[in-house]
Formats: structure tokens, C-alpha cells, sequence
């Protein structure tokens, strides 16, 4: 059984982009991944997305990918939305990739724009159609031009949204008024997927986040979009404000994995630990400063 989601909200307002776990000898520690996983319902997530590029995804092997998913879908339930980083720069991979996420009970999958090899916009769209065509699920497209190479254009994206089963798209490409012509000639869902620009993405029409630092805020980010949407816009901004420092912390000094697993050591909280190369966990210094930048946004370390 999915969970429930609407075509205006088809995977629910808050999504935390979650680590991978990883013991001592980069074994992934599957335990410890059911515990983040609950954990992060409990702080308020309505869905997570599984083998992201904060799950370290680059670096997991397929089976481990879908062991992954198996074990989150039993931990949170049928309630809760778990989603599954599929796409690659290899349309026939992320093909095969969604077809297991299927297999292993996620309910909707997430593609990020082919990267490196820059294909042309055709190219982009015929990717993705390939996704969408594989499974009965749900595709969200992933906007993200600084790490792709390239970007997914206004008209391609606008086209993408004929699609059926293409439902919503995860927007990083920092720039709202894009996003506002395409939500304008489409109607198609949007997510941030810029902690720094989650309110003022919601400002002109996204219905929810795909969050690093959901990690640790999202029980403040539901508090914000709830405030927005009841027109109470004061309260939001200023919810807003005083996520900055954890903002900062987490995906402007290192890296949102990397300092997403360290928050997660400070605070205690399962999920945090090793790390498979290139990333590298974080030192003593960068812990230290992230101690400095969790307490100004209100945790008390």
C-alpha cells in the first residue's frame, strides 16, 4: 500500500535527503539506517529519499541500494513516503535502478538530470521519458545544474510534465522566476531542493522540500510551510531566520553529507559515523565550528 499524495502534493511536504549509515569497516549498517529512519519520522518527515547523492549513492553498489530501500520501507511503514534515487548519466542503468527501487517497495523514484556527458535537451527528455516509461511509480526530476553541467530548460521541463507519471520536479537551480513559469504553463509540483531557498521557493508555489538539514529541522520546516500556507508570513520568515546558522553549517562550510553525518555524531542521533571515499568525515576543527553553528540556530550542544 503507497501513501497517500495528491497530484498538487504527490509525495507530501517534507522529504529528508538521508545519509547512508556505514560501520567502522564501510560495511553499510542497515540497523543503523532503520533507526535514522525512524527517527526522522518521529522529527516530522512525510517521505525520505533513499540512495541520494547525500546517501552517498556514488559510491553503494545495486544490491545494497535495494537492501536499502527493503530496509527502510519496513522500519517507517506504509504511511510515510519512501523514495528512491535512481538516475545516473546512464539511461539503461537508472532504468534497471528503477526497476529494483520498485521491486523493493519504494513508491516513487528520483532522478536527477543526466550529468557530466551533456547531452542535448532531447537527450534529457528521452532520459527521462526511458525512467518514467520503466515502472508504475511516481518519477520526480532533479533540477540541479551546478552539479549536472547542464541544465533541465524551462520548455523541457515543461514538456516533461505531460508526462503521466512524471509528477514533480526537485528544483536546485537557484532560480525562482524559472521555476514560477514552468509551475505557470505546467502546473507541475515543485520541491525545493535548496535548504537556503526552501521559503522563498515556497513563496511562488512549491508544495514541499527534499532537505538536507531535514536531518535535524524538519519538524521546523512543517512549522514554516504550515505558517505560510495559513498566511501567517511573519511567523515563517522568522522560522526561516533562525534556520540560517544550521543552513550555513551543514551546506555551506564542507558538504551536506559530510556535515550532515557529523551534526548527527554531535547530536547523538543514528546515522552519523563513516564515510566511503572520496567524502571524508568531518575534523576536529570543522566539528568544532559546526558546534559553534548548531547552538546559534538553537541546539543546545
Amino acid at each position: 500500500m503507497a501513501p497517500a499524495g495528491t497530484a498538487q502534493q504527490p509525495f507530501g511536504t517534507m522529504l529528508t535527503a538521508m545519509v547512508t549509515p556505514f560501520k567502522a569497516n564501510l560495511e553499510v549498517d542497515y540497523d543503523a539506517a532503520a533507526a535514522l529512519a525512524v527517527d526522522l519520522v518521529k522529527l516530522g518527515n512525510d517521505g525520505l529519499i533513499i540512495n541520494g547523492t547525500t546517501g552517498e549513492a556514488p559510491t553503494t553498489m545495486p544490491e545494497e541500494k535495494a537492501q536499502l530501500v527493503r530496509v527502510v520501507r519496513e522500519a517507517v511503514g506504509d504511511n510515510i513516503h519512501v523514495v528512491a534515487g535512481i538516475g545516473n548519466n546512464d539511461t539503461a542503468d537508472s532504468v534497471q535502478h528503477a526497476k529494483d527501487a520498485q521491486k523493493a517497495g519504494a513508491n516513487g523514484l528520483l532522478a536527477v538530470c543526466p550529468y557530466y556527458n551533456k547531452p542535448p535537451q532531447s537527450g534529457v527528455i528521452a532520459h527521462f521519458h526511458a525512467i518514467a516509461d520503466a515502472t508504475d511509480l511516481g518519477v520526480m526530476v532533479y533540477d540541479i545544474p551546478g552539479r549536472a553541467g547542464i541544465q533541465i530548460t524551462t520548455e523541457s521541463l515543461i514538456k516533461l510534465a505531460e508526462h503521466p507519471r512524471i509528477v514533480a520536479n526537485k528544483d536546485a537551480k537557484g532560480d525562482p522566476f524559472a521555476a514560477t513559469q514552468v509551475m505557470h504553463a505546467s502546473g507541475l509540483p515543485y520541491y525545493s531542493g535548496d535548504d537556503g531557498l526552501n521559503l522563498a521557493l515556497l513563496a511562488v508555489g512549491a508544495v514541499g522540500f527534499v532537505s538536507v538539514t531535514g536531518h535535524i529541522v524538519a519538524d521546523r520546516f512543517q512549522a514554516m510551510a504550515a505558517a505560510f500556507r495559513a498566511g501567517d508570513v511573519a511567523t515563517a520568515t522568522k522560522i526561516n531566520l533562525d534556520m540560517v546558522p544550521v543552513t550555513t553549517g551543514i551546506m555551506n562550510r564542507v558538504g551536506g553529507a559530510i556535515m550532515t553525518k557529523a551534526a548527527l555524531d554531535l547530536l547523538g542521533r543514528p546515522g552519523g559515523g563513516a564515510m566511503r571515499l572520496p567524502l571524508v568525515v568531518a575534523d576536529e576543527a570543522q566539528r568544532e565550528q559546526l558546534r559553534i553553528d548548531l547552538r546559534a540556530g538553537g541546539f543546545d550542544l
